[in-house]
């Protein structure tokens, strides 16, 4: 049987593709960002829990280690902020298992950038004025969403009062899934699934669609605060574009011992899930009792960001290796 060597991308994407990178650098460059590169292998993954991280067995001068290939490089250029680092951006390589699909593939570039001393109003603007730069044609208004109001509007329940049971009820209902298949999930799982099959497809169809105040349970590595509601939510925001998710930002947390409660916790769900442990980043931690800056930070997916650009029906088109071709 004949083996499909070719390239998932045309070599005329290929090249566009470049100059659309040029084009981000160029970005950064003109605002005194400092570009960096930090290694895809840590001494700890992401430990949340809708995240599947991949690991190697790599034999090292302290014997043989469980390295964790990194989701994004997130703990790493937070340390690299904690050292004194200032604005710093990175195309990073980085790795999710079982993703893949018309928006995902297990092995993929995200642009991350942190600010220190940004608001995360400031870096909402500064992530739209970058996505408006690369795309050919201006998308239309930036508009801001409360993720409750959303919530109210395509699924008329409310996010934070809604009982868990019928939460599960009406996430089975609108994903066209046995409601006993959701009988174990907690409230994150069934609104992230409300979220992807109901509310995502709206979002950024005629606009750059901009969404905050999410639950405080799905902070992750952002702050918290309360709303106008007096509800505590997570300091951060998505982007949407398409009804697809570009970006993710944070106003991030810096507190070590909050951080590693976090950890805890996710590791904690994981082995009521029956997933496997992840190795918590003791030296991300470290950092943050050395004292990382305030600030917010922001994940792109800059292949799904070339993909609307280059208007690809799928994120393999501007791969030059798609996964399951590499």
């Amino acid at each position: 049987m004949a083996i499909d060597w070719q390239p998932s991308a045309s070599l005329e994407t290929l090249r566009a593709r470049a100059r659309l990178m040029a084009k981000v650098r160029a970005f950064f460059a003109q605002r005194d960002v400092l570009e960096v590169e930090t290694p895809v292998l840590g001494q700890g993954g992401s430990t949340d829990v809708h995240l599947v991280s991949l690991h190697a067995l790599a034999r090292t001068d302290k014997g043989q280690r469980r390295l964790w290939l990194q989701t994004s490089p997130e703990f790493h250029m937070k340390r690299l902020l904690a050292a004194g680092s200032g604005p710093i951006f990175q195309l990073a390589k980085s790795f999710r298992d079982g993703e893949i699909g018309a928006r995902h593939n297990i092995e993929f570039t995200m642009l991350e950038w942190y600010r220190p001393q940004f608001s995360l109003d400031q870096l909402i603007d500064e992530t739209a004025t970058l996505i408006m730069s690369v795309l050919p044609s201006f998308p239309g208004p930036l508009v801001h969403y409360r993720y409750r109001e959303l919530f109210h509007t395509y699924v008329e329940v409310d996010p934070f009062t809604t009982s868990l049971e019928r939460l599960r009820a009406i996430a089975a209902e609108r994903a066209h899934m046995p409601a006993q298949s959701l009988a174990d999930e907690g409230r994150d799982t069934c609104l992230d699934l409300l979220m992807s099959v109901v509310i995502e497809p709206q979002l950024g169809q005629h606009e750059l669609s901009v969404v905050v105040d999410y639950p405080a349970s799905q902070a992750a590595l952002a702050r918290r605060h309360q709303d106008a509601d007096g509800e505590w939510v997570a300091s951060r925001f998505e982007v949407y574009l398409n009804g697809i998710e570009l970006a993710n930002g944070y106003d991030e947390l810096t507190e070590a011992a909050e951080q590693r409660a976090r950890f805890a916790h996710d590791n904690a769900e994981r082995r009521r899930l029956g997933l496997q442990e992840v190795d918590v980043d003791e030296r991300l931690l470290a950092a943050l009792e050395h004292g990382m800056p305030e600030g917010a930070g922001v994940a792109l997916g800059i292949d799904r960001l070339i993909q609307l650009a280059l208007g690809k029906a799928r994120l393999e088109d501007v791969l030059a290796f798609s996964t399951p071709n590499c």
